[in-house]
């Protein structure tokens, strides 16, 4: 294996930590309601936190760490991760969880924004669009295998033992990455280029394409499995099996758009929006019947986390050489959107429309489509972003 090839393994098995997790508490609500003596409804606020962490958090580390030199800054925001896992194993309260579960989600934007600067600085700029698909695709295998994993071992041995294997799989891949990363200098950029950067208009446009778009996935996937028991007449296990078919879908729904981006970033973003635009408008009538909602899963699998290439594309063609931060705040942004999606699907499966979920999705994806015709227009002069167009052609 090159050194390349190397790092970005390395990065990608750091993601699929991280990416684990963010959602494992979502899977063992019940547990950590009845050892923390809280209602499983209060329990859900430790998802809620890391998310907001995220969001808040992660922007506000990356610009005090701006300057720090890469691979040490890897390390550290690694280890910051293994603390928060370690205070969410040993948690005496809810309180202390929450705690845990904030100082992990600090830095969980800043290292992903810095995996993916890392993996693009390691590969030809023609790959750019592969290397994000290569270290992004650790959230889809932490969604297809970490937290189902992690849920079973929670249920089986109690919900902290996922939290301790999360604290040693993080050490571990901190070793993973001390001796497999390249020594990169810490960014030219100050606090003022990188915020200058994420000030800019087709940044901003970015970063807005970002939530919306994927605020339409949000809003069916939440709610996907009562979708799929209630409307389509599913068993829970064959729900289970779709949804595993999902995640596989996604894994290489990733990796190919990755490829794609790096032919064409432009046809791609708006290739998977309209692609997921139709499947959405679909979703409530194929719903009606088995085979086809079967196929509207698959179809939703495959595009839903192909977004994750191009979009981030967009944002490191535009932030130049100071694009850290703006890419801290599109990780975010990913995270606004679901939560976002999230609130939407739930008020529209409170008003009793579970099945028509995917309409308001079709729109919030419509949206993103119509967003990247802001950020890349069809027909545009070449502009000097820091970052030469070839190879991404629009």
């Amino acid at each position: 294996m090159s050194k390349n090839a190397a790092s970005l393994a390395a990065l990608c098995a750091s993601v699929f930590v991280v990416g684990t997790t963010e959602y494992l508490v979502a899977g063992m609500l019940p547990e950590v309601g009845a050892d923390l003596r809280v209602s499983q409804s209060t329990a859900g606020q430790a998802v809620t936190a890391y998310a907001l962490g995220v969001v808040i958090g992660g922007p506000a580390v990356t610009l005090l760490t701006a300057r720090l030199p890469r691979k040490p800054l890897a390390l550290g925001l690694m280890l910051v991760f293994a603390v928060g896992s370690a205070l969410s194993a040993l948690a005496p309260s809810f309180t202390m969880l929450l705690v845990g579960r904030v100082v992990s989600s600090l830095s969980h934007a800043a290292f992903l924004a810095l995996a993916l600067v890392m993996a693009t600085s390691v590969v030809p700029e023609h790959k750019t669009g592969s290397a994000i698909a290569t270290v992004a695709s650790g959230f889809t295998i932490a969604t297809l295998l970490g937290v189902p994993l992690g849920s079973l071992l929670g249920h089986a041995a109690g919900w902290r033992a996922p939290f301790a294997v999360l604290t040693v799989l993080t050490l571990a891949a901190t070793v993973l990455l001390a001796l497999v990363l390249p020594q990169q200098q810490a960014s030219s950029a100050g606090l003022r280029d990188e915020l200058r950067v994420v000030s800019r208009k087709p940044v901003l446009l970015a970063i807005a394409t970002t939530a919306v778009g994927f605020s339409g996935v949000a809003v069916v996937f939440t709610y996907i499995a009562p979708l799929l028991t209630r409307i389509a007449g599913f068993s829970p296990a064959a729900v289970s099996a779709l949804l595993f078919a999902y995640g596989v879908g996604s894994f290489l729904g990733n990796l190919a758009a990755g490829k794609l981006t790096d032919r064409s970033m432009s046809a791609t973003v708006r290739g998977v929006f309209g692609g997921l635009t139709g499947v959405l408008v679909a979703l409530p009538f194929a719903a009606a019947w088995q085979p086809t909602a079967v196929l509207a899963v698959l179809g939703l699998g495959l595009l839903a986390t192909a977004t994750i290439a191009p979009l981030q594309g967009l944002i490191l063609r535009h932030a130049g050489s100071a694009p850290t931060l703006a890419i801290a705040a599109n990780v975010g942004a990913f995270n606004l959107g679901a939560a976002a999606g999230s609130a939407l699907g739930g008020a529209i499966v409170a008003a009793g429309a579970l099945r028509w979920t995917g309409l308001a999705g079709a729109v919030l994806s419509l949206g993103g489509l119509a967003l990247t015709y802001l950020v890349l227009p069809r027909t545009r002069t070449a502009q000097h972003t820091g970052i030469a167009p070839a190879n991404t052609a629009v």
